[in-house]
């Protein structure tokens, strides 16, 4: 005869974790979700009861319980993911301590697609909104319904009133022009990505600060022009026809100073004997992979998605804020910028 299939074990619930540690169902629930005035010793016990009877809490009926659903979406435009996946990895890490899941949507930067994501989103009823991106210009808020907390990383909101996590990039360019002031350079170059780039202009400001600081000029002007190799050779060239004494160059980004970097070595300069060189993001499969290893200006991007969870969290829990909140940087020191005195330097060809 065939053999009659074995019931399935029924589901422990939160009564049977109530009955097995002494206490009542709704001490029970406090203590699993971390709220009420419960003793440490009556917590202990209801934790490790739950463990006894592998008691596993159903997510649908706290989410009905609490009118919540535990998930928030997280809309990028950064179709390249350069800048969004550090911030979503860092989100995640502060987001998954509160068991909530993430819903990554890519607009491509196209408006439509993004009201389409955001509609299906809040469709699904989720708790709240991160918005990120690779352009780190202000961009015009979202368009979510009253009461939706949103909290934007890298792209900051046009609207005082929202919450914007952001890179320090002035102080990114400080960094920098302090760190080649002490190797004892003194003639400093700027080669960067677009104006219209915001975070490029004031990397360029925060470098003028610290020479300002030390008595010192950018050797030639910021030289503005695209976030490529191409574009960091081609203003190598430049800058070294106008200023050829340049010990030291700083890059709005590591694929500009790995061009850079191509361009010194033609023209015979030697990095760093010659010619310092930093970039910026510490991206390292080019900083890492270059030769010498390329000193770059770490922005933080994965602490930008952990405080901007966190800040989600909070207006959650009913506690906005508002403005903009910046995330320091830091140098990560490698051998393009070793600590060996400026050589003297012949014209550039």
């Amino acid at each position: 005869m065939p053999r009659r299939a074995e019931p399935p074990a029924r589901r422990a619930t939160v009564r049977d974790v109530a009955a097995r540690a002494g206490v009542s169902p709704g001490t029970v629930s406090k203590a699993l979700n971390g709220t009420g005035q419960i003793s440490r010793a009556t917590r202990d016990r209801i934790l490790a009861a739950a463990q006894e009877i592998d008691f596993r809490p159903n997510a649908l009926a706290r989410s009905v319980f609490e009118r919540r659903s535990y998930t928030v979406g997280l809309i990028t435009t950064d179709s390249f993911e350069r800048f969004s996946v550090p911030v979503m990895l860092g989100a995640e890490d502060a987001l998954g301590a509160g068991k909530i899941s993430v819903f990554m949507c890519d607009s491509r930067d196209d408006p439509i697609r993004e009201k389409h994501y955001v509609d299906v989103l809040l469709g699904r009823r989720v708790d709240g909104f991160i918005v990120t991106g690779r352009i780190f210009n202000e961009r015009e808020p979202l368009d979510v319904s009253p009461g939706v907390p949103v909290v934007y990383a890298l792209t900051p909101s046009s609207d005082p009133g929202d919450c914007s996590i952001v890179v320090d990039d002035a102080a990114a360019g400080r960094v920098a022009g302090e760190h080649l002031i002490r190797l004892g350079r003194r003639r400093i170059g700027h080669i960067t990505g677009s104006a219209w780039f915001d975070p490029a202009r004031r990397r360029a400001a925060g470098l003028a600060e610290a020479l300002g600081a030390a008595g010192l000029e950018v050797a030639g002007d910021p030289l503005y022009g695209d976030w490529t190799e191409a574009w960091g050779r081609q203003a190598t060239h430049i800058l070294l026809r106008s200023c050829p004494e340049v010990d030291a160059i700083y890059c709005g980004s590591d694929i500009l100073a790995r061009g850079v970097g191509d361009s010194l070595r033609e023209l015979g300069r030697r990095v760093p004997e010659d010619v310092a060189l930093i970039g910026t993001d510490n991206w390292e499969f080019i900083a890492g992979g270059a030769r010498p290893p390329l000193t770059s200006v770490d922005l933080g991007l994965s602490t930008v998605g952990r405080l901007a969870a966190r800040r989600l969290l909070e207006a959650i829990g009913g506690n906005s804020r508002a403005g903009k909140e910046y995330v320091p940087c830091h140098l990560v020191v490698r051998g393009s910028t070793d600590d060996l005195p400026p050589a003297s330097t012949g014209s550039a060809s």
